[in-house]
């Protein structure tokens, strides 16, 4: 694939001749009832829309969500808010040599330190039955597909290899945690931030882009590994079953309010400790892509973000710290 500057670096005025992801594309009217195409295109830096409003019937049957297409247009703003106005769209072809997966975001953390740090706080586990479970769950296969999901589809560590860079991160807060309050069963809350966001690995899928998979809009991650540790626990002898209903409990309530889709609030203090972890990194993540991704040009302001109920700020005091994406979490 050519070099390509990131959609992030492109300023208003400059031309797009550009490979992108097509996340949507949508045949919309306007109030005159003429019929135009609402894209939705990305790379790995960012996403972002744009909008065809003639000639679109031959576009329309050539481009397909989910592949990638060839776009040409100048960048532009609408309320503050990037677009790209298009001049045209073409699908790729063959000799292009261009997969989705080049477009999708990935974790700048290293994968290799990161499954050692997972592996390494497995061997930690004390607790005979629950090591069992999580070396049972955290199978060769299973370990691979978890180490390559994403953790969401848009909001926080929604990037390949988000799932196991999120969880690494709470299983850190959950240990400080354990240093702080000894009275918090640690190998209970490690067990049980290891497994909350498993059934991602199942509810997603993320070969050319992220989208909720059948199991995962009829079920949910969080009922989907409640019901695989029920299952994996009747094939561990003597596995207690008020450590089995503790376990379960963390995982269903680790989103903390019922209109946050966590069938039960958390009623014990390794519950809470978890849900707030699962806050701390989810939230930090999502707000410092957000204001990486949107700060507007000539700002040091996002746009307004529906989902953080706010705009946000760069904190611009000092530009000596830098991301460290080198160093493990757990030295």
């Amino acid at each position: 694939m050519k070099e390509q500057k990131n959609l992030n670096e492109l300023k208003t005025g400059e031309s797009v001749n550009h490979y992108l992801l097509v996340n949507k594309i949508e045949i919309r009217t306007t109030k005159t009832n003429k019929e135009y195409l609402s894209f939705e295109f990305s790379d790995s830096s960012r996403s972002i829309s744009a909008n065809m409003w003639d000639n679109i019937g031959n576009v329309v049957d050539l481009i397909e969500q989910g592949k990638v297409a060839f776009v040409t247009g100048t960048m532009s703003e609408y309320q503050g808010t990037p677009q790209i106005k298009l001049s045209n769209v073409r699908p790729v072809n063959e000799n292009d040599n261009i997969t989705p997966r080049d477009f999708l975001p990935k974790s700048h953390r290293d994968l290799s330190l990161m499954q050692k740090e997972f592996k390494d706080r497995i061997d930690k586990i004390t607790n005979p039955f629950l090591k069992e479970l999580i070396t049972s769950i955290f199978n060769e296969g299973n370990f691979d597909k978890f180490s390559e999901a994403p953790a969401g589809k848009s909001w926080h560590h929604a990037y390949i290899r988000g799932l196991i860079e999120h969880t690494l991160e709470i299983i850190k807060i959950c240990d400080l945690m354990c240093d702080f309050h000894s009275e918090l069963n640690r190998d209970l809350l490690i067990c049980s931030a290891m497994l909350h966001d498993f059934g991602k690995t199942i509810e997603l899928e993320y070969d050319s882009s992220f989208e909720y998979t059948n199991k995962g809009k009829l079920i949910g991650h969080i009922v989907i590994v409640a019901m695989l540790i029920d299952d994996e626990v009747k094939k561990i002898n003597g596995f207690p079953e008020e450590l089995k209903n503790h376990l379960i409990h963390l995982v269903l309530s680790h989103q903390g309010k019922l209109e946050f889709a966590s069938p039960v609030i958390p009623k014990t203090v390794e519950a809470i400790a978890l849900y707030q972890a699962d806050e701390l990194s989810a939230k930090v993540n999502a707000y410092k892509n957000a204001i990486k991704q949107g700060i507007k040009e000539g700002s040091n302001w996002t746009r307004f973000i529906s989902l953080a109920n706010t705009d946000l700020t760069k904190t611009d005091i000092s530009d000596s710290a830098k991301e460290n994406t080198k160093t493990s979490l757990f030295d």
